[in-house]
């Protein structure tokens, strides 16, 4: 069955190119008329291009034309009207993050992979850490924290040693950034439904910043992030190239 594809591409060269070349050979629907948005560029904009179109409710396939590709396809021009029917979906529910800033001010956004305190000046963070209202651990001394989804375990949490996580599991990674104190701590496995707290301790002297999917804000007093299951992205891989596969790959890499 053919479909109706909104192509939509990063900035760089290579991407601008495909757009180009895909677009004279399968034509380019409006987004809100299509039946699926194909992606060209890495897993920065294939992350840009779920946030922008997750009112629409339509899949998303990328095909990668960056340097990161984990959310991506393998490029080709042949056959786009195939491998979009064979292809296998993968549902994902974003977290929600509410930070309030020393002004005042409360901020939300969603992120797909992970949702990250990062100290903001030359010395460590101080954070103390609740679940569900409980809180688990009275001061951590360290560079940063996240949550991370099991999408986004291979991604930033990976780098800072937290767990891979199976995609489908109900479970989120809890990991520290370069942990002073407690020097033992390296994180937790967390069920998907809890909702987590950080509170900043000293954050005039220690200021820390929040950040979802690369949308920051600065000079946070606390964060809260839970699983917002209202939110579906639906993402689309080739067979045998899902997200599973992928997951298990990047151990072995």
């Amino acid at each position: 069955m053919s479909k109706r594809i909104a192509f939509v591409a990063s900035e760089t060269p290579d991407a601008q190119e495909a757009l180009a070349r895909l677009g004279d050979v399968y034509g380019s629907a409006d987004e809100s008329e299509a039946d699926v948005i194909v992606a060209l560029g890495g897993d920065g904009f294939m992350l840009q291009t779920l946030h922008r179109t997750e009112h629409l409710n339509i899949p998303t396939y990328g095909m990668n034309r960056g340097t990161v590709g984990f959310l991506m396809n393998a490029f080709s021009e042949d056959d786009l009207q195939g491998r979009l029917n064979a292809a296998e979906e993968a549902v994902i529910n974003p977290l929600r993050m509410r930070a309030e800033t020393v002004s005042g001010k409360v901020m939300e956004a969603l992120a797909i992979n992970e949702v990250s305190l990062l100290r903001a000046g030359p010395q460590a963070a101080k954070l103390s850490i609740t679940v569900d209202g409980r809180e688990r651990l009275s001061e951590l001394v360290c560079d940063g924290a996240l949550l991370a989804t099991p999408a986004g375990s291979t991604a930033y949490n990976y780098s800072a040693h937290g767990p891979v996580l199976p995609i489908g599991s109900d479970v989120l990674a809890l990991t520290a950034i370069a942990p002073f104190r407690p020097r033992r701590w390296r994180g937790a496995i967390l069920p998907q439904r809890v909702r987590v707290r950080f509170d900043v301790l000293n954050p005039d002297k220690r200021p820390v910043m929040a950040d979802a999917d690369s949308r920051s804000v600065g000079n946070v007093l606390w964060v809260e992030a839970t699983i917002d299951q209202s939110v579906a992205h639906r993402i689309l891989f080739d067979p045998g190239h899902g997200l599973d596969e992928r997951l298990i790959r990047e151990q072995f890499a």
